[in-house]
Order: structure tokens, then sequence, then C-alpha cells
């Protein structure tokens, strides 16, 4: 397989490519941790469309359970079709699908498996996917199959952090943490978005974005996916770079709290 090495729409560190080969050399899932905002999710894609594989996106939700990434056994629907004369009632298999797991094991071909926002799930959903992650197969009681993955899938896990994730399930992944980018990798996460961008406005943008970051009152500090919707702003609203940060226009895009507006007024200078 291919080294990734990042790409134009996507800007990685070094620790961070490093991450990803050694997790697909391993054949480990990588955990990806990280402020909202930092690309954790973008990162699948960016892996996704550079290796040329598919990618398929589990996102996870506070009701997930494990069970569902492998599959789901309809039997509301089996119920329904035997009471009307349904052909095929007998056949358990029609009413079985796959989740998006059991997609990945059942791909022809090797596939990006991203499951986003692992977090969200209650403390045993990764303990539950110990298992399957590690052999690669699941058994299905209602069919007596066993899905056996044909080509293990390439796994990046995202998490921001909401709760600890079980020590077992840790010792199983490859882990990299998403540092917030510094001046000079923003700029370069910035140039991509904004090719033409003017030197004052960027230099401006940069200025007032890491003081904002600074500001210890601040509670939810603005991300990299809102400082690039708050160049947009400012481009789109024709704003005077000289202006950008003594005033700080479009505030509401960057900060999503009232009392961190407030506070940001109150603090300034």
């Amino acid at each position: 397989m291919n080294e990734w090495k990042g790409s134009r729409f996507y800007v990685a560190s070094e620790e961070l490519m490093q991450a990803v080969n050694i997790a697909v050399a391993l054949e480990k899932p990588l955990l990806i941790k990280g402020e909202p905002g930092t690309g954790k999710t973008k990162l699948a894609e960016a892996v996704s469309d550079a290796l040329r594989k598919k990618l398929i996106l589990w996102n996870i939700k506070s009701t997930t359970k494990a069970q569902e990434g492998l599959y789901v056994y309809d039997v509301v629907q089996r119920l329904y079709d035997s009471q009307f004369g349904s052909e095929g009632v007998d056949n358990i298999e029609k009413h079985v699908k796959l989740g998006k797991l059991g997609e990945a094991f059942t791909a022809k071909r090797q596939v990006v498996l991203l499951i986003d926002e692992i977090d969200k799930a209650d403390l045993e959903f990764p303990n539950d996917l110990l298992w399957e992650l590690d052999r690669m197969e699941f058994h299905i009681p209602e069919t007596g199959r066993t899905v056996t993955a044909k080509h293990r899938p390439v796994v990046i896990i995202t998490s921001n952090a909401g709760k600890e994730l079980p020590d077992a399930f840790l010792r199983r992944c490859v882990f990299h943490y998403i540092e917030f980018p510094d001046k000079e990798l923003l700029t370069e996460i910035i140039r991509v978005h904004f090719p033409d961008l003017n030197d004052k406005l960027l230099s401006q943008v940069l200025e007032a974005f890491y003081r904002i970051r600074s500001l210890p009152q601040i509670k939810k500090k603005p991300s990299t996916s809102e400082v690039i919707d708050w160049i947009q702003a400012l481009i789109h609203g024709g704003v005077n770079p000289e202006r950008i940060v003594e005033e700080v226009p479009y505030l509401g895009v960057l900060l999503k709290k009232n009392e961190d507006i407030d506070a940001l007024r109150l603090n300034w200078r």
C-alpha cells in the first residue's frame, strides 16, 4: 500500500502522517483525538481519497449499540411479511441487514471505515467491538452465518475526548492526538482554502484569531473550521483588513456562546 502523505486538500503534520502509515502497516485501528474542528473526520476522507479506497462512515450517537454496526435482524418486518403472506418469509437472511462494520467486512475491495465520535456512545460500546475488530469476523445466530472480512479495512476512529475509553480498547489502537495548529501550519491550511487570499487580511485574521484563543475567559475556543468560515464571511462582506483586529467583525461566526461573546467584548484591547 502506498504511504499517505497528506494531500493538497488536507494539510497534515509529519507526526499525523506517520501515525496513519504505522496504523495501516500494523493493521490496527487508528484512534484520533483532538479538539472539535481540528480535522479528525476530514482525515478519513483524505486517506480514503489518497489511497483510492471507498469510505464507509459509521456516525456514532448516544443511542448507538455495537450490534447495529454488525447487523440488524428486522423481526417486525418478518412478522409483517408472514401476516400478509409475502414470499420468502421463511428466508431469515432476507430480513438481516448488515451494518457499517458488516459492509466493510464484506466489501469486495479494501475500504476505509470511519467510526466517528466513538466517545458519544455508552462506556460498553468500545468493549463490545473488541472481538470483531481483533478477529475481523462476527457471527449471526439467526442464520448461523459467520461473516469474515474479505479484506481488513483501514479503521479510523475519532473521539472528542468526551469520556475516557477502556484500557483494553486503547491497547488495540494506534493513538494520535491532533494538536491545534500553530500559525505556520494554520497558514498552510488557510492557503489550501484561499490560495489568493490577501496577505494583509491573512495576517490580521491570524493575529485576531490566536488572541481570541489565548483569552482565558473564552470557554469554547474557535476552531480551524470556524476560522475558515470567518475568512469567507470577511471576504463576502468586503471588510477592510485594517478593521479586523480592532473590531473583530462577524464575531458570531467565531464564537457560539453568549457568555464568550460578552467576555471578548469586555476583555478585547
